[in-house]
């Protein structure tokens, strides 16, 4: 059986611009070419696919065939492939990086990441990102070991050797628990009543936290390394723990959780900081999402008259 031939990139566009101007006149003059060199490309390309593209035969303009059909989706796809390249090769030219890992603290609210994030990917489609949402130190960590160019850290990051930062907006933390739980059931939390309980602690791998423990409180501790699990146990009445308030707003509304005024830890403030480190700065895509980040990280109204954690 004879096997098709290698059809030319120019042929597939001469193909696409037929289709789209429903006439060879009409894909002359995007083209600007003559029809007849229009007719001969597409005759070409037949004959390299050895298929019909086009039933011609009594018709005002050219419709395509079965085979002309299922060419019309791979050429598209070759053809926006290519585009793709030389807009990445462009970018490259001009010095826009090829990819951008970010890490982000998980106390970032999701609905400030995903503006950012849309509008990164409108204004940089070519630039790949990988995007890491880790807890605590582990995005210190990620853009200290340069497997992330920049960060959207916690607190834990100020002060570290051979970072940058710069002030990103900050999340209101309150301490929560179910209706159920014997804290939420207290008319007045007694000062030392909060110790009585477990108390649902969020951690991290990296050795930045090794030994250190941020607003605990209960002798008894339940430690995980993921934001949802510690919602979920807190809506289970598992125990007792701080969360941030833009992430349990809709609880707190239909009464799935409710605030604990806890003597001893009535809330604070977790800041934000961009980061990178000062050896390897951001490139132009890269330092575009960080100012975006600062840009959004404006004063929440929940953050008033609390501590700093």
């Amino acid at each position: 059986m004879a096997q098709p031939g290698m059809p030319t990139l120019d042929q597939l566009r001469v193909f696409l611009a037929v289709v789209d101007a429903g006439s060879f006149a009409g894909a002359g003059r995007r083209l600007n070419r003559a029809v007849s060199v229009i007719s001969y490309g597409i005759a070409n390309l037949e004959a390299q696919l050895g298929v019909l593209l086009f039933d011609r035969e009594g018709k005002r303009s050219p419709v395509l065939t079965d085979a002309g059909r299922a060419v019309l989706a791979e050429a598209r796809g070759v053809a926006q492939g290519v585009d793709g390249l030389r807009a990445k090769v462009k970018g490259l030219l001009e010095g826009l990086e090829a990819e951008v890992n970010l890490a982000v603290d998980v106390m970032l609210p999701t609905r400030r990441l995903g503006a950012v994030l849309r509008a990164f990917a409108e204004r940089y489609p070519t630039v790949t990102l990988r995007l890491h949402v880790e807890a605590l130190g582990a995005v210190t960590a990620l853009v200290e070991s340069q497997r992330a160019v920049v960060g959207i850290s916690g607190p834990l990051a100020t002060g570290v050797t051979g970072l940058e930062t710069v002030a990103a907006g900050a999340v209101a933390m309150v301490p929560v628990a179910a209706p159920d739980h014997p804290l939420a059931r207290m008319a007045t939390i007694t000062p030392g009543a909060g110790r009585d309980y477990v108390q649902l602690v969020l951690t991290d791998r990296s050795p930045l936290t090794d030994g250190r423990d941020f607003s605990v409180l209960g002798r008894r501790t339940w430690r995980l390394a993921d934001l949802g699990a510690k919602h979920a146990l807190l809506r289970e009445s598992i125990g007792w723990g701080n969360m941030p308030m833009p992430l349990i707003e809709g609880d707190l509304m239909a009464g799935t959780l409710v605030r604990l005024a806890i003597p001893e830890q009535p809330g604070g403030i977790y800041r934000f900081s961009g980061i990178w480190r000062r050896d390897t700065p951001p490139g132009p895509a890269a330092s575009w999402l960080l100012d975006q980040f600062i840009i959004e990280g404006g004063v929440d109204d929940h953050l008033h008259g609390l501590a700093d954690l």
